[in-house]
This record gives structure tokens, C-alpha cells and sequence, in this order.
């Protein structure tokens, strides 16, 4: 009997525990927290979890709950972190899989033997080393828990933090002055919280982003993007620059960098609030920094300021730290070289789940991701013969032309790459149905021209 051992009890984790379930797979799941979710669960005692007290995801309910297991009505169009948890651990209990879960289990190094199969050294819950062999592992420790930070000549003397221990502010904020490094999500999530208890809040910002509010013509803006998964790629970029532009106005009346390419070649921060304080004067946009003195920092333009607090959000590496170096390492590749994001050239019998990064939500892919890796697992799926070139082939003809660099290596989208895993698993026998969207293309572009 083939055996599987799925690394991680987060969102990704638990649907690929559900599919070898539901699949007749044997599989072991590992947690080393004490709490399916995550990086959903507030507090973590492990360090892996990044949310904050006011966190809400960024995609809407609808796009983000799991394909065969709805978010309860009574939950907002964008859920909070303990909603989120709960629902995580609704579903584990729903597909049978949370009482399996090896809750305060550490992973420590995985290697293949000479049969090709995955040695696992772990310690259990009562501190105790263990190890294991399985023919198939499955990795879904997640990729925005190692914080990244940025380097500057120089050093700050005031608290300098990463966004990854933010947990919300409180008094010893109130009143400081407060630079944020980034204005991707979490960047933006931060200087909004901070401007709720301090006057002086800046952002600095090394390249211009696109900044979408959350709703749009009254709808969440992911269900306006899946309306136009018909549409030509050119043509959606076209559509939604012009929507955002019509939403928010030019950036350089009120300091922000313009950013002269299309949307949807960044991942976009999708803030509803950060636009509105800036335009308040509650947060002041500032560029790159170019040194750091003390609690001085001096700007790429010239210009220097003060600041008690800096936090910086800044991403996160994607790291693996239970495999050797020289065996896997996508620390710093700018593009994965994984097919559909999940299967290795070499090793055909891993599969990394929920590692891409889409415009939009994560889980409901990855749940076709595990799905399709538990049907190659019971050799109703093929996978191509010449994987390298396979692979080759996604990474020269991605969905958009999206930015270079490590913040975008497995940028994807949301719709087109569901589509390609819908159509994959169709070749082993299993449909999945359709996803239709909640609203017309047709009415959106009325709803534009009248605008």
C-alpha cells in the first residue's frame, strides 16, 4: 500500500490530507503547532504565523472558500483571521482528517534512501526523535513565514521589526513616528494600522504598485477578475488598469509613484483604505532608502527623517528547512521549476502543494493540486514524459508577463491556472464542475462605459 506523508496542517495541508482520504491513500499529516490553519492562526506558539489582530484575507469569501465546502453565509465578504481558523478547522473535522493531524510534530530532515522512497526524521509530541520511511511526501509548510529583510548600509538604533511579528499596535505605537518599509499587502495593512494611533506614519516604496480596493461597483474586485476569465489577457489588463485608474485617480496628485505598467504583471495590493488615508495626509509616501543613521533614515531623493519604529514588509523567502541544500533550495530562484507548480523533474514522487503564489486565492487550487497528485499516486494520471521540457514551457509562457525577481517566481492566475489543473484532471476521469461567475461581463463593462 502506498504511503504519504503530508508536511503542514495549514489550509494546504488539510485539503491534501482530505483528497488521500477520500482516495483511499494511506498518509500521515504533521503540525508543529497545536491548530490547523496555518499561518491563520493568530499567535502562533510556533513563530510560523504572520497575522495580526485586525488581519482579513484579501480575496473575497466567495473565491476563497474550498470548491466542496462553502464559508457559512453569516461569515463578511472578507472573513477575519479567526473565521478563517475555524473554518480551516470546520473543514479538517468535516472530511474526517483533523483527528490524524500530528499536532507539536517538528519535522526535521527528510532524505531519499537508496529505493528511492523518503526517510523522515521527526520529533513527536512527547519530544522523542522518530523516524519514518514513505513511498510519497507531500510539502505544504507554506511560503510566507520566513521573513525576509532588507539590507542598507548602515544601521537603525529604534525598533526596527518585520511585518511577520506584527501582531497590531498598542500604546508603545501611539504617538511614534513609524516607517513602513513596502507596500505590497502587508505593508499596506501596516501603516493603516499604524495611522489609527500616530500622525507620523510613511511608507517607503522602491518601485510603484497597483492598488485595488477591495470592492468595486459594489462587488468584491476577484469576482469582477473572474467575470473576464474569458477574455484575452491583454484585454482583462486593459479592463482592470482602467477600472483601478477610474477608482483611485492619478498617484502623482497625491505622491505615489506611477506605475506605467499594465495590472496584473505585479501582484496587486488590494487595500481599500491605504488610498483614502494617503489622500488624508494620514500616511506620506516616501521613496527607497538609500542609508540608515541611527534613528536618521536619508531617502534615495535626498531628503532624511526621523523615525522611532521601522517595520519591514518586505516578503518572505520560500525555504524548505527539513532538506539539505544541495538537494532542493528555491531560496532564491526567481522562477520555480516545478510542473503546474508542484512536481519536480527528478523526484516523481513529490509534490509541493499550495506553493504558488496566484492573483487570488491559494486553497481551492490546491485542492485540485493534492487531487491530482493523489491520481498520478493511483496511476490514473500521467504526467509528461519529458518533464523538463514541460516545465520549460510554463516558465516561457506564463499567464502574464509578470515582473522578474523572487516576489513573483510562482506568480500565477487564479482562473487560467485552475483551468489548467480542471483540464489535467479531467484526463484522469474526474470532472470537476464549472465555476460560473457571479456577475456578466456584459454588465461590468456597462457598469465601466457609464461610470
Amino acid at each position: 500500500m502506498n504511503t504519504v506523508c503530508i508536511i503542514g496542517a495549514g489550509p494546504s495541508g488539510i485539503t491534501a490530507a482530505k483528497n488521500c482520504q477520500q482516495n483511499g491513500i494511506a498518509y500521515d499529516i504533521f503540525e508543529k503547532n497545536d491548530k490547523v490553519g496555518g499561518n491563520w492562526v493568530f499567535n502562533s506558539k510556533t513563530g510560523h504565523s504572520s497575522v495580526y489582530e485586525n488581519t482579513h484575507i484579501i480575496s473575497s469569501r466567495t473565491m476563497s472558500e474550498y470548491e466542496d465546502y462553502p464559508m457559512p453565509d453569516s461569515y463578511p465578504d472578507y472573513p477575519r483571521h479567526d473565521h478563517l481558523q475555524q473554518y480551516f478547522e470546520n473543514y479538517a473535522k468535516h472530511f474526517g482528517v483533523y483527528d490524524k493531524i500530528k499536532f507539536h510534530h517538528t519535522i526535521n530532515h527528510i532524505h531519499k534512501n537508496e529505493n528511492k522512497k523518503w526517510v523522515v526524521d521527526y520529533t513527536d509530541d512527547q519530544g522523542k526523535e522518530q523516524q519514518k520511511i514513505y513511498d510519497y511526501l507531500m510539502v505544504a509548510n507554506g511560503h510566507h513565514w520566513k521573513p525576509k529583510y532588507p539590507e542598507y548600509e548602515g544601521e537603525f538604533t529604534g525598533k526596527w521589526m518585520h511585518s511577520h511579528d506584527f501582531k497590531g499596535v498598542n500604546d508603545d505605537w501611539r504617538g511614534k513616528k513609524i516607517l513602513v518599509i513596502g507596500a505590497g499587502n502587508s505593508g499596506c495593512d501596516v501603516a493603516v494600522e499604524s495611522a489609527r494611533v500616530s500622525k507620523d506614519v510613511y511608507i517607503s516604496m522602491r518601485s510603484p504598485q497597483w492598488f485595488v480596493p477591495k470592492f468595486m461597483f459594489g462587488h468584491p474586485a476577484d469576482i469582477l477578475v473572474k467575470s473576464m476569465e474569458k477574455l484575452p489577457p491583454k484585454m482583462r489588463q486593459k479592463i482592470l488598469t482602467k477600472l483601478v485608474k477610474a477608482f483611485s485617480g492619478n498617484y502623482a496628485d497625491f505622491g505615489l509613484p506611477v506605475n506605467d505598467k499594465p495590472m496584473l504583471t505585479q501582484h496587486p495590493t488590494a487595500n481599500s483604505d491605504f488610498i483614502d488615508y494617503v489622500r488624508h495626509g494620514k500616511i506620506k509616501p516616501k521613496p527607497a532608502i538609500k542609508r540608515l543613521n541611527g534613528k536618521i533614515v536619508e531617502f534615495v531623493d535626498g531628503t532624511q527623517q526621523e523615525f522611532d519604529i521601522i517595520c519591514c514588509c518586505t516578503g518572505f523567502w520560500t525555504v524548505f528547512p527539513f532538506f539539505d541544500k544541495d538537494f532542493i533550495d528555491f531560496q532564491h530562484a526567481e522562477k520555480l521549476p516545478l510542473y503546474r507548480k508542484m512536481m519536480h523533474a527528478e523526484h516523481d514522487n513529490l509534490y509541493f502543494i499550495g506553493l504558488f503564489q496566484p492573483l487570488g486565492c491559494i486553497w481551492p487550487i490546491s485542492d485540485h493540486q493534492a487531487n491530482l497528485a493523489c491520481q498520478e499516486i493511483l496511476g490514473k494520471y500521467k504526467r509528461p514524459a519529458d518533464m523538463k521540457k514541460a516545465i520549460q514551457h510554463e516558465l516561457d509562457h506564463p499567464h502574464y508577463n509578470f515582473e522578474g525577481g523572487q516576489r513573483h517566481a510562482a506568480e500565477v492566475d487564479y482562473n487560467d491556472f485552475r483551468a489548467e489543473l480542471v483540464s489535467d484532471l479531467k484526463t484522469a476521469g474526474v470532472i470537476i464542475p464549472e465555476r460560473k461567475p457571479l456577475v456578466s461581463i456584459r454588465k461590468l463593462v456597462g457598469s465601466l462605459l457609464t461610470a
